[in-house]
């Protein structure tokens, strides 16, 4: 019933109004009577386009025109920018270098002179204190009591030196109580002192055991001793002071 009223209600106005409607609306009425729904449109104005509805429509731009930001956009705009990870260090990211050991301290060195140990050293004065250990709060054990008695070195520590007589009696004594002057203390019940270093030389004087002379210069086997301002060759095997093979020049 509804479409039968469209439909007549369509035909009364086609009827009334046909010589005021537009060939547009005219079809619209058709259209009507087939039953589709028709919005009319009163005609415009003499001179005038028939209103249009209007609707947004989107805006070509040109290229490399800026485009105007959608919502979505313009919300990401708005949000800040998410802060960028910090990257380690370029420092702390790199391996830390490993610090080079020390080399092991060579035991045939001084700890504080790097001088060969054992080494030979002389007592300087008439007197030296050979104490326990290397301060002078340690206790004396020993005193030297000869000038030029020829010591060997066997530790360092600072300004003291562990020292030994022929008879390894010592302790720590400080070094400006001991000389660098190599000395030499015969050990032979009787020493030979020759012109050469030779068994056949001719001897030009003898020493006795505990005799103490300035080793002038010394071959592998055999030394030039001054006692007491007496000089010559003696053999290496009747003193203490001075190593097997050793040279001095």
């Amino acid at each position: 019933m509804t479409k039968n009223r469209r439909i007549r209600a369509g035909l009364l106005a086609a009827v009334l109004l046909g010589p005021l409607l537009t060939t547009g609306a005219t079809e619209a009425l058709a259209q009507a009577s087939s039953g589709a729904t028709v919005a009319l449109q009163a005609p415009a104005p003499d001179g005038l386009a028939p209103a249009a509805s209007i609707r947004p429509k989107t805006r070509s731009l040109p290229a490399g025109s800026p485009a105007t930001p959608t919502d979505a956009s313009a919300d990401a705009a708005a949000s800040p920018a998410p802060a960028p990870q910090t990257a380690p260090d370029a420092a702390a990211a790199q391996p830390t270098p490993q610090k080079k050991a020390k080399p092991p301290r060579d035991p045939s060195k001084g700890a504080v002179t790097n001088l060969p140990i054992p080494r030979y050293v002389s007592l300087k004065g008439n007197e030296g204190n050979a104490r326990r250990g290397p301060s002078l709060t340690h206790r004396i054990d020993w005193v030297f009591t000869t000038a030029g008695t020829p010591l060997r070195v066997t530790a360092e520590h600072e300004n003291w030196r562990r020292v030994e007589d022929a008879e390894g009696m010592g302790g720590w004594v400080h070094y400006a109580l001991l000389s660098g002057v190599r000395t030499a203390l015969v050990t032979a019940p009787m020493a030979d002192f020759r012109m050469q270093p030779d068994e056949r030389a001719t001897v030009l004087f003898q020493a006795e055991r505990g005799v103490t002379g300035r080793l002038l210069e010394c071959q592998p086997d055999w030394c030039r001793v001054n006692v007491q301002g007496e000089k010559g060759w003696v053999q290496k095997t009747a003193l203490w002071g001075v190593d097997p093979g050793e040279v001095l020049e």
